[in-house]
């Protein structure tokens, strides 16, 4: 049987796009306490499944698909601007597919306006109903009202009228700003992009450990998760958990209660981290308790040879800093990032800051080992020093050396010289994803 938690979920997926929904009501309508529906809700909200508006409420909205990510909902664009809706409510569901700034002429602006597309003005009234009769939502800056015939239009064409006290250019900023940050998430491989879910092996908690024992004869799995008569995920078993018991017991006594699992928004880089941590292949992928797939090593590494080769349509933080430097190989130990410190990686004081500093060094150690033992990595520690400030403009040099290579852990000597002197160093460890 679903619990109280599942149902709240699966009754607000059932709720058509544009509904609104509150603590108390879902607390009325499924006879449940409202800490529970509280919790649920933002679990929802989550899932992308609602979005909360200040002065509005919570919204069901459309889940968007990771190949849409970089569209926002109408209802995502108020709380960036920190705006106040004025009318059309029922339309902030709706996906923003591009804006328009409306400094230009009357007959010029239409051309631009299509349904679908945010029509961004000041105190333009005529301007505002052309918008809304070519199908297009509308935002009011400079904090200015709007008459109650443009209000009425918007409220019958269900096209949100959205008034916000920045300046124009400030808001058309905020709105990129949010759009660009979408197409760096949209390129993070997640775990349910690479998880495995068809002919998913499990077992349930009521079987023996012959039926465990078969399925691994016949599938080859010897880490296989453990659920419920609701498929939720209830422990794991292995073959070191039976090696010395009788097929007819049950396997609810020798499975693991203490499951390590990930989600279905996990980063892949995060997964890989722990199953090199915890020393296991396969990690469950967990939904709303239920098992949704699994995992396996196989997959994190062809996953993250896929992510250093692709081209990324959103610039980082840390692409943004290795942009000007270039890569020299110096021999089979060692490898060289050379280039300028640019203003934007200086703190308050003019020197290289802390951060792109780190960035830097990190970065050079992992491409040391990439191109010279071929492997794949995530590191385990860096231990920085600072030997002296490094000012802007000034050309550097980051030198990683591999000091240690083994099976599993590999440790680098990372120095950074400026005008022939060295200014930092540091002491990295990595552990490598093994096939």
């Amino acid at each position: 049987m679903a619990t109280k938690h599942e149902q709240i979920l699966e009754y607000i997926e059932s709720l058509s796009v544009g509904t609104r929904i509150s603590v108390r009501g879902i607390a009325r309508d499924l006879q449940v306490s409202e800490g529970t529906a509280y919790r649920a809700i933002k679990d929802a909200e989550l899932q992308g499944l609602v979005s909360a508006i200040d002065r509005i409420g919570t919204v069901r909205i459309e889940r968007q698909q990771k190949k849409n990510i970089e569209r926002l909902t109408f209802a995502e664009v108020v709380n960036i601007v920190d705006g106040t809706v004025l009318g059309g409510r029922d339309g902030l569901h709706k996906t923003l597919h591009r804006f328009v700034i409306g400094a230009m002429q009357m007959e010029a602006a239409t051309k631009y306006v299509e349904p679908g597309s945010l029509m961004i003005v000041g105190n333009r009234e005529q301007v505002q109903r052309m918008s809304l009769e070519h199908g297009a939502a509308v935002l009011i800056t400079g904090g200015f009202d709007v008459s109650d015939v443009v209000q009425k239009l918007a409220d019958e064409l269900a096209l949100p009228l959205i008034s916000c006290t920045y300046d124009t250019f400030t808001t058309a900023a905020l709105i990129n700003r949010a759009i660009y940050d979408r197409l760096i998430k949209k390129d993070i491989i997640l775990v349910e992009d690479v998880m495995t879910n068809s002919e998913l092996v499990t077992v349930n908690r009521a079987q023996t450990v012959k039926d465990y024992l078969q399925l691994v004869e016949q599938f080859g799995h010897a880490r296989v998760p453990v659920v419920d008569d609701q498929d939720r995920l209830v422990g794991i078993l292995t073959a070191r958990d039976v090696s010395e018991v009788s097929g007819a017991e049950p396997i609810e006594q020798h499975m693991s209660r203490q499951v390590i699992s990930v989600s279905l928004k996990t980063p892949i880089a995060s997964a890989a981290h722990r199953m090199i941590w915890e020393g296991i292949e396969m990690l469950p992928v967990v939904n709303n308790k239920k098992l949704a797939g699994v995992i396996s090593r196989q997959d994190v590494i062809k996953a993250m040879q896929t992510t250093y080769r692709q081209p990324q349509v959103g610039e980082t933080l840390e692409r943004g800093v290795l942009q000007g430097f270039d890569e020299v190989h110096n021999d089979d130990q060692s490898l060289s990032l050379i280039g300028e410190v640019t203003p934007p990686m200086t703190g308050s004081v003019g020197t290289l800051a802390v951060g792109p500093l780190t960035t830097l060094m990190e970065s050079a150690g992992v491409l040391c080992l990439q191109r010279n033992r071929k492997v794949d990595m995530v590191v385990d520690n860096l231990t920085l020093y600072f030997l002296k400030p490094i000012s802007v403009d000034s050309k550097i040099e980051v030198k990683a050396r591999i000091l240690n290579f083994g099976r599993r852990f590999a440790k680098l000597d990372v120095e950074v010289y400026e005008g022939g002197s060295q200014a930092g160093k540091a002491l990295m460890t990595t552990q490598l994803l093994e096939r």
